[in-house]
């Protein structure tokens, strides 16, 4: 799948944000600029799959440039600094290697397990908490994106974050998406009330609406592969043996970029002692291919894994009353979708993803 696009397919991320916001608010760019933020231009959206041949990501982007696409789309469609804020701090807490954590705390299933940080992270600086006073916005307002429905809300729900991570991951896993594709997906977008009459983003029409769910589960469905299991908890494995050998700390992992983190597996390299470490590594940063199984093999790491899996059911514009705009379920007009994400929901990778041990 990671070879179904043409090479070549351009992805700029300055044109990128145009598209989510003609208009970049200028209070942003004091906040963006904190340290606290600016950590996270060293943090990749994908989990890692930046440092390993087994993946050929077509371009880098960081959980920074996720902030500010999720904040900006946040801004189009509500115009409200508090929400605008929220959605910019929502991944705050992510430590390197982002998901990879959620898979050393046993939350592959759900994938949220560092976000509990977010609020001790935004008190902990004290340069943010200061502009925050001084814009009158508290702690509490901007601590938590899922009090604004528009920043985030629950799966298969379409929201900013959700909206927003799905673009440049498929862009960049796959070529997916081009500059043209996403901006003429994402003019199709409003804001429309969903059954519990709450605000969420959706489609004006439907076809559009068929495309992006479509691509969507594609890009989803490399995601739950098992080749993306067995990255990531291999990962999260060297990751924790790092920690028990000294090599980085829980408090490395909030502090370094990704690239410093890996330079500092690479010493350790050169340390005979550490033969597992040493093994587990080299293997992540040469593996190429890995093998599906039905049982786990000899002289390989391997993974039996359910992961959490990533869908929209999306509303859709279908007309109005009184000025009022009705909306449906994507699933609820479109039988080919219905059939589609049933499909994804139902598919099930061989149970072993396997690696020989080099």
């Amino acid at each position: 799948m990671l070879g179904k696009y043409p090479p070549g397919r351009t992805f700029g991320i300055q044109a990128y944000r145009r598209i989510l916001s003609p208009e970049f608010p200028d209070f942003l760019n004091g906040y963006i600029q904190l340290p606290v933020m600016q950590r996270l231009s060293g943090i990749g959206l994908l989990c890692g799959t930046d440092w390993t041949p087994l993946y050929r990501n077509r371009f880098y982007y960081s959980r920074l440039d996720h902030s500010i696409g999720a904040a900006l789309i946040v801004w189009n469609f509500t115009h409200d600094k508090i929400q605008t804020l929220a959605g910019l701090f929502h991944d705050i807490a992510t430590p390197v290697f982002s998901h990879v954590f959620d898979f050393r705390n046993g939350d592959a299933l759900t994938q949220t397990s560092t976000e509990n940080a977010t609020e001790r992270i935004i008190r902990s600086s004290a340069e943010l908490c200061a502009m925050l006073k001084n814009d009158g916005v508290t702690v509490e307002q901007i601590s938590n994106y899922h009090l604004y429905p528009i920043a985030d809300n629950e799966q298969p729900q379409l929201s900013a974050d959700r909206l927003e991570y799905m673009f440049p991951s498929g862009a960049a896993l796959q070529g997916s998406w081009t500059e043209e594709e996403t901006a003429a997906a994402y003019r199709d977008i409003t804001v429309l009330k969903n059954e519990k009459g709450e605000d969420e983003l959706g489609f004006k029409t439907l076809e559009t609406a068929e495309n992006y769910c479509f691509k969507f589960c594609e890009t989803s469905h490399v995601l739950q592969l098992n080749e993306n299991k067995l990255t990531l908890q291999l990962l999260a494995e060297i990751t924790t043996r790092a920690e028990q050998l000294g090599i980085i700390s829980e408090e490395d992992c909030y502090a370094l970029s990704e690239k410093e983190v890996i330079d500092r597996f690479e010493q350790a390299c050169s340390n005979p002692v550490q033969y597992e470490f040493l093994q587990l590594f080299n293997t992540f940063r040469t593996m190429t291919h890995i093998e599906h199984t039905q049982q786990p093999l000899e002289n390989h790491f391997c993974v039996n894994l359910k992961v959490k899996q990533r869908y929209i059911n999306p509303l859709v514009l279908t007309g109005s009353i009184n000025g009022n705009k009705k909306a449906r379920r994507l699933t609820e007009i479109s039988e080919k979708t219905a059939v589609l994400i049933k499909d994804f929901l139902e598919y099930k990778d061989a149970p072993y993803g396997c690696v020989r041990l080099v």
